[in-house]
């Protein structure tokens, strides 16, 4: 079974009040468009965005739900859409309009015994392109480019994190300044390069029920983000992010001696 959380282990609700107080605006730049992603799995999702809603379908479902769009790189979007008929999941869909290209991240808040060993969040990866532009430049990609960076996150005064890059597969974060200072752990993480200096980063936490999803922008120095997960009181919660980012330190290796 997955790692029981000590005692005085701060549920997610508890620790993210107040961690987007350095999120980034969101924005209504993608209001009155319409747009296609093609997934290179054969998925084609439809978007149509009006005034903090979206109406989307992919052939399998459809619905217009609550949207947030956050304007993370010139012609760049973090777009988080939250379906009213399945709230046990969400979809974070990075979005380029210039360059055509795409990255979904959709989570999934299984049940315990579904989940057995692994992180109970979990998340399906989507590269796509968008229809009707000719896509340029590189297909977003998973990437070990972090491995043996160490960064301070500030999402507020009261939220700075220390995350340590270890591997392709796993990271380890401590909590400097808030309701969590002095815990710790290390969870499974998937980072993908989505352009120069732009990479989306994601992690699953063992310890609580709960997983997110960054866009790292290195050029402003600011990351984007969303965390979903299962409440002290039992509910589900999708919560949005964001912090200031200063690199810290980085660790090279001797060839043949590289993390996996």
């Amino acid at each position: 079974m997955a790692a029981q959380a000590p005692k005085d282990w701060k549920t997610y609700d508890q620790f993210a009040y107040g961690i987007d107080t350095n999120r980034l605006p969101l924005t209504e730049a993608l209001t009155g468009s319409n747009h296609t992603v093609v997934f290179e799995d054969g998925r084609s999702l439809s978007l149509s965005f009006t005034g903090g809603q979206v109406r989307w379908s992919d052939g399998k479902g459809e619905g217009e739900d609550r949207v947030q769009v956050v304007e993370v790189a010139p012609s760049t979007y973090f777009i988080e859409i939250s379906p009213a008929s399945r709230p046990r999941e969400t979809e974070t869909l990075v979005l380029d309009t210039k360059s055509g290209r795409a990255l979904s991240i959709y989570a999934i808040v299984r049940e315990k015994e579904e989940a057995g060993d692994e992180p109970q969040v979990a998340q399906i990866f989507r590269v796509g392109t968008l229809a009707g532009v000719e896509a340029t430049g590189p297909v977003p990609a998973e990437s070990r480019d972090l491995i043996g960076l160490r960064a301070h996150c500030t999402y507020s005064p009261n939220h700075v994190y220390e995350h340590t890059y270890l591997s392709s597969k796993r990271y380890a974060w401590q909590c400097l300044v808030g309701v969590q200072r002095g815990h710790g752990d290390v969870d499974l993480t998937t980072t993908y390069k989505f352009a120069e200096n732009q990479y989306i980063f994601t992690f699953r936490e063992f310890k609580i029920p709960v997983a997110s999803t960054f866009y790292y922008n290195f050029d402003d120095m600011r990351s984007t983000g969303k965390f979903i997960g299962i409440t002290g009181k039992g509910d589900i919660q999708n919560s949005p992010a964001g912090a200031f980012i200063r690199k810290v330190s980085m660790t090279y290796y001797l060839p043949g001696e590289e993390p996996i």
